[in-house]
């Protein structure tokens, strides 16, 4: 088949519904092509490329490294030409689903906020919102945007900062009423210090000794949760101590339902926020980049 007569963008089509659909028969479907048509679309692919794309396995296909890159490369470029054709039918108005992935702190302390003024401005646009704290593979769970706490890694990934927040050790009145208010990093022995149940950039509670010297306090509690959100509740029933983002108990803080603990020798690090997509700096379908430019413009932290 002469170059000039392949269709690339259908080329490209048909490969991310292998992959997304995780298997030939289901993107033949979906295409209303045989399985075997789509076996050949696939390794002409390889063969035009150079490079295999795919593992194939009697159970289960899996992207190559080699996959992976033209994957992203080919969701964005279909991305971008559905766009484009939506951008002449519609006058650049955003338009269409976008998945944000977000933790539970950020959704109720700012995009509960800021979302209705989002969803009036742009009518057609409708949001699939995901709450974990987890960093979730962006190309795996088929995320356009997701909000990430902590510093920024190399990566695929581009990002777009959010602004930082305070990171403080909070308690309840109640509770520092029950166990008493520590002073020191020694006093911490017999608290409940709540933490995280998984890896973080800051794996514990950042303090300092009596010397001035950083020293990273572990976390360890009786109960250890993946939800910034559930620890803050926690922190409010009294349950324990527990280190928090400061946007998200400063209406705690001056409704006096929580009170700040060891701020003397807090080593008052910051904790970054950013929105997160795939790409490089290249166009963005529409709807991604209203959203990531209201949310520079309407949800920073602090």
């Amino acid at each position: 088949m002469a170059s000039h007569e392949i269709n690339r963008s259908g080329e490209m089509e048909v490969f991310t519904r292998v992959v997304e659909l995780g298997g030939f028969s289901q993107a033949a479907r979906a295409s209303r092509l045989s399985p075997s048509a789509v076996s050949k679309l696939v390794a002409r692919l390889e063969a035009r490329l150079g490079a295999r794309l795919l593992n194939r396995s009697t159970r289960k296909l899996q992207l190559t490294p080699e996959g992976t890159a033209f994957y992203d490369r080919a969701t964005r470029i279909l991305a971008e030409l559905a766009d484009a054709e939506r951008s002449v039918a519609t006058g650049e108005v955003p338009i269409g689903r976008i998945r944000l992935n977000t933790s539970a702190s950020y959704a109720n302390h700012v995009l509960a906020k800021i979302l209705p003024g989002f969803i009036a401005r742009y009518p057609a646009v409708t949001l699939d919102l995901v709450l974990t704290d987890a960093i979730i593979d962006l190309l795996a769970d088929r995320t356009d945007v997701a909000i990430r706490a902590g510093p920024m890694k190399s990566s695929s990934l581009t990002a777009r900062k959010l602004g930082d927040t305070p990171m403080r050790i909070m308690a309840s009145p109640a509770y520092l009423e029950e166990f008493g208010t520590p002073r020191s990093i020694k006093d911490l022995d017999g608290h409940n210090r709540l933490g995280f149940a998984y890896a973080r950039s800051v794996d514990g509670w950042l303090l300092r000794d009596a010397q001035g010297k950083p020293v990273t306090v572990p976390a360890s509690g009786r109960v250890q949760a993946s939800d910034g959100e559930a620890l803050r509740h926690m922190v409010l029933g009294g349950l324990g101590m527990a280190r928090l983002g400061g946007f998200t108990v400063r209406d705690d803080i001056a409704a006096g339902r929580l009170v700040t603990v060891l701020d003397d020798i807090n080593a008052h690090e910051n904790e970054a926020f950013h929105a997160v997509y795939v790409g490089q700096g290249g166009p963005l379908p529409t709807r991604v980049r209203a959203l990531l430019d209201y949310l520079a413009e309407f949800g920073r932290v602090s």
